[in-house]
């Protein structure tokens, strides 16, 4: 009897262990969440926050997009140079400044931007709304009657929601013109073919905007959003010193790059298959 007690522990152990993971992962997402709707409920407080948003915009915008022009400058061209080398083995050379237009505009773009922000900005909102949360300044604004998702949580969701779209059309251009360097000086095209293609795949007659320009627009709001609140999210939940500032980091960042890549998914099935033109 006492073998076969001894042999259910561990299965037991294990059980408990998986149950505990996902009992924190679904009251992590609820929190994010409710935390969300609180921001989205103190909306109409911003103005008197804007000397935080402002700092949070200079934060996610102007100090990110060094990191965020060399990464799409590179990709860009790495980009041109892969599909070029099998654009060229089928004749087809003259699409590549369509391909890597729609590809930056729909899907690279924002999906970097998010990554960088989530890695850069994402990281350093958790430590620093962490670093409040185990010193008692979290509790400090709840024993004055300060909201904490309005003092602290909306500046930087707003900031992000904002600043995200705008860094992508940055990124944007830069991709493609990387593209356009590589396509020029390794595959042999002319920027005038280049940039016609890109211009003529990025022409719209029934909107302002092309489809795949919204839409990777769409996905930069989203990403933004959600790397504030998750990593907002994660910082309010840390515990136990700087171990848990370190840990609530790493949760912020991972769960950030997941849902950045699930969204992403998810959207783009919603525009081209759900609501196709």
């Amino acid at each position: 009897m006492s073998e076969a007690t001894s042999d259910r522990k561990p299965r037991f152990a294990a059980v408990r262990r998986v149950g505990a993971q996902v009992d924190e992962i679904l009251c992590s997402a609820g929190f994010s969440v409710a935390l969300l709707f609180r921001t989205a409920a103190a909306l109409r407080y911003l103005p008197r926050r804007r000397r935080f948003f402002l700092d949070a915009a200079h934060a996610a915008g102007v100090k990110s997009l060094p990191v965020s022009l060399v990464v799409a400058l590179f990709a860009g061209m790495i980009l041109a140079l892969q599909t070029g080398i099998e654009l060229r083995r089928l004749g087809q050379s003259d699409l590549i400044g369509s391909i890597l237009a729609l590809s930056m505009c729909r899907e690279m773009g924002p999906f970097m931007t998010g990554i960088i922000l989530a890695a850069t900005v994402g990281s350093a909102i958790a430590a620093e709304v962490g670093t409040m949360k185990v010193s008692d300044e979290v509790t400090a604004l709840d024993v004055m009657s300060i909201d904490a998702a309005n003092y602290i949580v909306l500046p930087r969701v707003a900031a992000m929601t904002l600043m995200c779209p705008a860094v992508t059309v940055v990124t944007d251009l830069v991709g493609i013109a990387g593209g356009a360097v590589v396509s020029h000086f390794h595959l042999g095209i002319t920027q005038q073919t280049y940039w016609l293609a890109a211009r003529e795949s990025l022409t719209s007659t029934t909107s302002i905007l092309p489809k795949d320009v919204y839409v990777g627009l769409v996905k930069a709001i989203v990403f933004g959003c959600t790397i504030a609140t998750v990593s907002c999210a994660a910082g309010l939940r840390a515990g136990g010193g700087a171990l848990g500032v370190g840990r609530a980091v790493q949760r912020a960042v991972m769960s950030s790059i997941i849902l950045i890549i699930v969204l992403g998914y998810a959207i783009t099935w919603l525009f081209y298959f759900l609501l196709p033109e």
